[in-house]
């Protein structure tokens, strides 16, 4: 195996016991004593979700790959993943493209490249504010006792696994079963029982992974393990804020709450009262419901000269709809 010298980033190394090194790495036995690496060092201390996969992915796992990494970019999530062909690059390229961090854990040293077809997402990491990151010294070529390390890194880093793609024996499940000794939850995504590639999902999912059946899902699981909304300009995701506005204006409200008494979803609630509380519409109360802010209550009854926000407007067409 050859890799390619990358030339963008400057390099930086980050020894066990300095401030700097991922606290995550500690859970590791043994602890690595250097983590080398290109771009942000910092990235490596904010909420990760790590995503792997078969190399030689069906379609079906690289959509996957995909959703998932442009569903934890537009949750504020870094990406972590192993660069390589397949479901690997796709969830990098994906949260790239997103907008969105992502961190490559390599399995040569941090200034090389491999595989070549990964490139784009190598130097992407670097420029939009994620890292290249190995335990392998400068210039080391891709060798085969370094991928394991390097799966238990991935793993690690983060406090999800995310599997889209695996069989029984293979690189994913390596990182699986690290993720699991460490303590770390697992997605996995289910697959036919007929194809090879999802023999290896759907027996972690039957030992107690956490099913990912769509994308809603993902948001949840999300939403419940890392505390993160995922903020979409998609069209069709928020056609409930008028009743939800609605309802707390005759009764202040947590969120479960509303989403019981509405009979939607408690991620379709979360959003809606995520974007009130960005357009000033709504608050948060100390005891943990949720009310319409005084600057509403003025403007919604004309209290004050000033023109209704936005929300306000929609707010209203919904309650005439």
């Amino acid at each position: 195996m050859r890799g390619g010298a990358a030339r963008e980033g400057e390099r930086w190394e980050l020894r066990r016991g300095e401030e700097a090194f991922p606290p995550a790495l500690d859970d590791l036995d043994p602890v690595p004593e250097i983590l080398y690496g290109r771009g942000d060092p910092e990235v490596l201390q904010g909420p990760c979700l790590s995503i792997v996969g078969a190399r030689k992915a069906s379609p079906y796992g690289v959509a996957v790959a995909e959703m998932a990494g442009r569903v934890a970019a537009e949750s504020g999530i870094v990406v972590v993943s192993g660069g390589a062909m397949g479901c690997d690059c796709a969830a990098g390229r994906a949260a790239l493209e997103a907008g969105g961090k992502t961190v490559v854990v390599s399995g040569c040293g941090a200034d090389m490249v491999y595989p070549a077809s990964s490139a784009d997402v190598f130097a992407g990491a670097v420029a939009t504010g994620g890292a290249v990151v190995s335990l392998e010294r400068w210039g080391s070529p891709p060798r085969r006792y370094a991928f394991p390390k390097r799966n238990a890194i991935i793993a690690a880093l983060s406090a999800c696994l995310f599997v889209t793609e695996a069989g029984m024996h293979s690189g994913t499940m390596s990182t699986a079963d690290v993720a699991v000794e460490l303590g770390r939850k697992v997605y996995g995504i289910p697959g036919s029982i007929f194809s090879p590639l999802s023999t290896g999902t759907n027996w972690l999912i039957s030992e107690g992974a956490r099913v990912i059946c769509d994308e809603a899902s993902l948001e949840a699981a999300i939403s419940l393990d890392y505390g993160r909304l995922r903020f979409t300009d998609a069209p069709g995701r928020r056609e409930d804020l008028g009743r939800v506005l609605s309802a707390l204006v005759a009764s202040p409200s947590r969120a479960d709450d509303l989403a019981a008494r509405l009979g939607e979803s408690i991620i379709t609630v979360l959003s809606a009262l995520s974007d009130y509380e960005a357009a000033g519409v709504v608050t948060k109360l100390a005891d943990g419901r949720y009310a319409p802010t005084s600057a509403f209550y003025l403007s919604h009854n004309g209290l004050t000269g000033t023109k209704a926000s936005p929300a306000g407007q929609k707010e209203e067409h919904a309650a005439d709809s």
